[in-house]
């Protein structure tokens, strides 16, 4: 049999399961867990997922159930899931330099969705440099929090939150409440927003913004715009974060269990985390038991839209809900092209968005369903899990702990479904070339 060669969507999820799987074995070991700890193999697997897929959830007290070993496992498929399989492939051949081959090089295209091969090891190694840098400028943030409480610990919880926050992951080492004692400390606050927000820009914003503020020689500071990707990030990000705390003020304000009891700086700062935490984070200074439901219906949908592309983010991203918007506009004034800004968008652009959008509402609406059968729980509690699960945040009505092991299994396709992408695991069982365009006889259908 002819040997058949692995599409780049193939790699990409077969990375991630393999990761999962290593995870999972090292987290087993009896020297991952602490002395008179145990953990199953379930938990094990459940907790492997959550931190490749960086989601957060969890059904075990990640600070009192693993040891430093553990931890450190825990912390390495944080940043091995935040940043990805080609990223990291990427970094291991340069340190060992081996040179990088034309597939390879095609596969790092791929995976950041590029037009051209040049520079692509320079981008990706930039990449790393950008985050490890980012992640080094909240760990200093943290360590001003946690190093006066915890001593010489506070390094390694500093160093930790910070690669968490920045691959939007939601782990802590704190206990269960993830960061409600410090729900009134601006330093850690700001860190953490911080991390979110840079994180979920996606990188190809930071080199736009390089080369927005870049000096020429001669020339003075480069004052041309921003290409489109640029301001539709910037647009929908300060949109969703200033909607999000704005309803979380409106709907909270009087809420007793929420922001009720809070002064105004207060109920101003912890509105706004909520808000960046959302976009996929999973970190909480609020319980997200006691919002109302209000609250809640509008958190399922900023956590289901979550970061934007090519950033450690989830969900089916901003970018792809605006172009959906945009498309649906064209339609009801009659326009053959959806254009955005003045810029028309291509046709293959929209149908990829309508067709992951599809394929996540689809998942979502098929594994919720089975969890409802298989838990017996209620239905908000479930949808929020669910939601938060694929869209890769990490929030919690309190359900995850009390899942069934079928429900552990249900929410570990689902976080694996949602850092992969749907759209990408259909793509990687499509192995068929295409045949060509093929034009067919048109037909009208009634619709509406």
């Amino acid at each position: 049999m002819r040997r058949r060669k692995l599409t780049t969507t193939s790699i990409i999820m077969l990375g991630f399961l393999l990761g999962a799987i290593l995870g999972t074995i090292c987290l087993s070991l009896p020297f991952s867990v602490r002395q008179g700890q145990k953990i199953g193999v379930l938990d094990a697997l459940f907790v492997a997922v959550s931190s490749i897929c960086v989601t957060g959830l969890s059904t075990v007290n990640i600070g009192q159930t693993f040891s430093a070993f553990g931890q450190v496992v825990i912390l390495l498929l944080i940043q091995f899931g935040g940043l990805g399989i080609v990223t990291f492939t990427t970094m291991v051949l340069c340190f060992f330099r081996r040179r990088i081959t034309l597939s390879e090089r095609i596969l790092i295209q791929n995976a950041y969705n590029l037009d051209t091969l040049s520079g692509l090891v320079k981008l990706t190694m930039r990449v790393m440099k950008v985050t490890l840098c980012l992640e080094g400028i909240g760990a200093i943030g943290y360590a001003f929090v946690f190093i006066p409480e915890f001593g010489i610990r506070g390094i390694w919880y500093s160093i930790f939150h910070a690669v968490s926050a920045f691959c939007n992951a939601g782990i802590d080492l704190l206990g269960g409440n993830s960061f409600c004692a410090y729900a009134d400390n601006v330093i850690l606050n700001v860190t953490t927003i911080f991390l979110i927000i840079v994180s979920g820009l996606g990188f190809p914003v930071y080199w736009e913004i390089a080369r927005l503020t870049a000096r020429r020689p001669g020339h003075g500071q480069d004052t041309r715009k921003g290409n489109l990707q640029y301001k539709l990030v910037l647009l929908a990000t300060a949109s969703l974060i200033l909607a999000g705390a704005v309803l979380t003020l409106i709907f909270e304000y009087d809420n007793p269990d929420t922001l009720g009891n809070m002064g105004w700086p207060g109920k101003l700062m912890a509105a706004l985390f909520q808000s960046v935490t959302l976009r996929t984070a999973g970190f909480a200074t609020i319980p997200q038991e006691c919002f109302r439901p209000a609250s809640s219906l509008v958190y399922l949908i900023l956590m289901f839209i979550g970061g934007s592309p090519a950033g450690t983010a989830g969900g089916v991203k901003t970018v792809t809900v605006i172009l959906l918007f945009a498309s649906m506009i064209a339609n009801i004034r009659g326009r053959k092209d959806v254009t955005v800004m003045h810029r028309r968008i291509a046709d293959d652009t929209i149908r990829r968005c309508v067709a992951i959008v599809t394929f996540s509402l689809t998942a979502l609406f098929v594994l919720t369903t089975a969890l409802l059968a298989v838990q017996g729980s209620d239905f908000l509690d479930t949808l929020y899990e669910m939601t938060s699960a694929i869209a890769t945040v990490g929030l919690s009505r309190g359900l995850t702990g009390a899942l069934k092991p079928a429900g552990k299994l249900l929410v570990c396709l689902t976080m694996y479904l949602g850092r992969i992408g749907p759209i990408t695991l259909a793509l990687a069982f499509n192995h068929q070339k295409p045949a060509g365009d093929i034009t067919f006889a048109e037909s009208k259908v009634i619709i509406g």
